[in-house]
């Protein structure tokens, strides 16, 4: 390493109480992340500029004054309880029910509870009757009553089944009394479990979903997974670390700068308030812990050689630091540019995952160069080599060593083969979809989960989608044409069997007695209730909104549904040129998201690839170099695609996430080995230098890629589908990875890499050529792998 370099990353070792300082202040700074970390938000909030100071803006235009109604609602519930019974219209099923609705409008924590018996009358001069009979009634009136209620537009699909077996209960929280989760989940359970237990002819189960379950379920497995997996994951690194060092006082040293950077990261992410991410939680300390494993693997693994050759701590640690602190930089910055280009993306979530990880990496890199050399330069680091001759990859290496002899021999086979695969599986990888589940980001079994599944089953889906209507001002709020556009919304609607339960207000008064004409069911608004009819009508900003069920069935299911629904409403507005109609709602948004979802892959993964190899150009003053650099690195991207393709996976966030992030990491093995291979340029042959950076990288190789392996591995058994497809892929990119980087990359440094100059590592500014080489890439390989002869000072400097 040119000297610039050397003093570079040796001032860890040549200062060490500047080192102690800055490590002192860096623990010191997050600790206070942990313990305060409002004081340095509200410095944040002191420097930034003030409300008054941003240019005034035009006053918004006043809407349409709405009458002071409430409307109606089939969503507004925070916790929906589903109950299924074969005995909800009978005498006994009907107390059992009433007694339910009773028992939980008696807890504190519940303001109110919506079911059949408490929807609107659609006449407001009818008089109210009951949907459930009264428990004297006949087994006759029941079946009446139960297709009565199926007819009821507001029931029917909507409250209740079609097989009249599955009631939902729309439940809203009074939070002033909430006291905890149970509240929100178990109690209400608990609390209907008793009331129908006094019925004991009555089959009843209960299951909680909705909004808040749905979210506690998350953040539950959250808090849960983030101990777990966090001692886990240590537990397992650690234990490998022991068994590939063959040496505690190694590990110990190693597993310091893992520990300070997740210590250091976790508490400075506080001041920016990013900490409960799902990401954040779980993945982000892992993921860390291992990105500063790998380099403090590197760095440990040369500590030890030069201290088993001899060397002093302090000198053993400085010539570690020398040689790999330049590969160990190179590798924190391609990192932290493969997780900055998440910020492209356009989802919160993975916005702030990729700034987390961005800082987390820069904190990891500073413990690794800070504290290994320190601790390796005091007496701690005395005994640090022992161990090193009974390590289990330093005794098998040269048993892996025929295979880069057997590569160079093959280089052409090998070259071509790495990059026609290569070109295969990519080609194999772009045929992902994108897709995205509710059910994906929650607990797998968990009954919210179950629930879920049931209302898919029963009612078509718990996520409502709408249609929006709105039309100019040449139309007559209750003009016909009105319910002909809601009536032609409705069938293009009922057409799709995926698409369940349509409802607006034409629902609603083709449900009243009367003409059948559009005129006369318009004239029939006025006997509507003022809060249904504003449920699903606003004259005033002449709008309606026709209201359906989707399933959690994925929403790549969804995509040519609600493209020929598009189609189709756009035939409707053709025909009706005063009528706009748009398709909303949450899962139509996600839909029209996944197409973003797509460009921020592209766009994530293209800026990262194109600056991640701009900077390999860059650093080994070689275009040839960072060209090379390009297949071992995609080839473990495109292996693990095309393991996605052939599971038949789907392109989520979370695969998003892991392809940005395992470029990041997987080109760290390639970094090393070209550092490596750019220093022993300078003092042997071409195919000699390849030779010896796969000796002198081959055990860091293999060592880091068993720990992260380990590391991921400890997530696959996570109830959370998101982080097991995350550190499955995790898991697979890295193994191949270790492929592309002894297999693949030798062969293409032996056929391309010859007319490059060492780059860094130029002395007097004039690079210098290891071998003078007239004969064309790839020939000069004899049958034994052997090479032309060095110069005569490089042989002398080999030996």
């Amino acid at each position: 390493m040119s000297r610039p370099f050397e003093r570079c990353f040796a001032w860890t070792v040549d200062h060490p109480r500047l080192t102690v300082l800055v490590v002192v202040i860096v623990s010191g700074l997050a600790t206070l992340g942990y313990l305060a970390p409002e004081t340095v938000r509200r410095w944040f909030v002191a420097v930034s500029p003030s409300v008054s100071e941003s240019p005034p803006t035009a006053a918004p235009r006043p809407a349409a004054a709405l009458p002071d109604v409430t409307p109606f609602s089939l969503t507004d519930a925070d916790v929906v309880l589903v109950i299924e019974s074969p005995d909800l219209f009978t005498p006994q099923g009907a107390a059992a029910l009433r007694e339910v609705v009773a028992a939980l409008e008696q807890l504190d924590a519940v303001e109110s509870v919506t079911w059949m018996e408490r929807v609107p009358m659609l006449n407001i001069f009818g008089l109210r009757e009951p949907l459930l009979p009264p428990e004297h009634a006949s087994l006759r009136q029941f079946a009446a009553a139960r297709e009565k209620a199926l007819q009821h537009p507001l029931v029917g699909g909507q409250l209740l089944s079609a097989d009249g077996r599955t009631l939902l209960l729309l439940i809203k929280l009074n939070w002033l009394f909430v006291e905890s989760d149970a509240d929100c989940t178990s109690r209400l359970k608990e609390t209907a479990c008793q009331a129908a237990a006094r019925f004991p002819g009555v089959s009843m189960q209960f299951l909680t979903t909705g909004r808040v379950p749905m979210y506690l379920a998350f953040i539950g497995s959250q808090r849960e997974n983030q101990r777990k997996y966090q001692i886990i994951g240590y537990g397992m690194v650690g234990l490998m670390s022991l068994i590939l060092f063959r040496g505690l006082r190694a590990v110990l040293i190693v597993a310091l700068a893992p520990s300070l950077g997740v210590f250091w990261s976790l508490g400075c992410l506080r001041f920016f308030n990013v900490q409960d991410n799902p990401f954040n939680d779980v993945v982000l300390p892992v993921l860390l812990s291992l990105v500063a494993l790998t380099d403090g693997v590197h760095l440990m693994v040369e500590i030890r050689k030069r201290r088993a050759a001899g060397l002093a701590e302090r000198a053993a640690a400085r010539a570690g630091i020398s040689q790999v602190g330049l590969a160990c930089f190179l590798t924190s910055l391609t990192t932290a540019v493969g997780f900055a280009s998440l910020a492209l993306a356009h989802h919160e979530v993975v916005r702030e995952f990729g700034w987390s990880c961005v800082l987390g990496v820069g904190l990891c890199f500073l413990a690794v160069i800070t504290t290994i050399p320190l601790a390796c330069s005091t007496p701690l680091g005395r005994q640090v080599h022992v161990g090193l001759d009974r390590g289990w990859i330093e005794r098998h290496l040269d048993r892996i060593g025929g295979l880069i002899a057997l590569v160079l021999r093959n280089a052409r086979r090998v070259a071509l083969a790495a990059i026609v695969s290569t070109g295969a599986l990519t080609a194999l990888t772009l045929q992902l979809r994108p897709d995205e589940r509710r059910s994906s980001a929650l607990p797998s079994g968990s009954e919210a989960v179950m629930a879920l599944t049931h209302m898919d089953r029963a009612f078509g889906g718990l996520e409502l989608g709408f249609v929006e209507v709105t039309w100019t001002e040449r139309v007559d709020a209750t003009a016909p044409e009105v319910y002909d556009v809601l009536t032609e919304v409705h069938a293009l609607l009922e057409g799709e069997p995926l698409i369940g339960s349509p409802l607006s207000i034409r629902s609603l008064l083709a449900a009243l007695p009367g003409g059948s004409s559009s005129a006369e069911r318009m004239s029939l608004l006025e006997l509507l209730p003022p809060p249904l009819k504003r449920a699903f009508y606003t004259p005033e900003r002449r709008q309606a909104k026709v209201s359906f069920r989707a399933q959690d069935l994925g929403i790549a299911t969804y995509g040519p549904v609600f493209e020929r629904i598009e189609a189709g409403l756009a035939q409707i507005a053709a025909a009706h040129p005063d009528f706009a109609l748009e398709l909303t709602g949450a899962a139509v948004h996600r839909w029209r998201n996944l197409y973003q979802i797509v460009v921020d892959l592209r766009n994530s993964l293209g800026s990262a690839a194109v600056v991640i190899f701009g900077i390999l150009m860059l650093a080994y003053r070689s275009v040839r170099l960072g060209l090379i650099a390009v297949v071992p690195n995609v080839f473990p991207l495109a292996v693990t695609g095309t393991f996605l393709v052939l599971m038949g996976q789907s392109l989520e966030i979370v695969s998003v996430c892991a392809f940005t992030v395992c470029l990041g990491i997987a080109v760290d093995d390639t970094i090393h080995f070209l550092t490596r291979f750019q220093e022993e340029r300078r003092v042997a042959a071409h195919l000699e230098a390849i030779q010896r950076a796969f000796t002198g990288t081959g055990t860091a190789l293999i060592m880091t890629t068993v720990v992260l392996l380990a590391g991921f591995a400890t997530v696959l058994s996570s109830d959370l589908r998101d982080q097991r497809v995350f550190a499955a892929m995790g898991g697979l990119t890295i193994g191949s990875a270790l492929f592309g980087d002894l297999v693949f990359l030798p062969a293409l440094l032996a056929c391309f890499g010859r007319a490059d100059s060492p780059g860094l590592f130029r002395r007097g500014g004039k690079a210098r050529a290891s071998v003078v080489h007239t004969e064309p890439l790839c020939t000069g390989i004899a049958a034994e792998g052997s090479e032309v002869a060095p110069p005569r000072d490089d042989a002398a400097r080999i030996a």
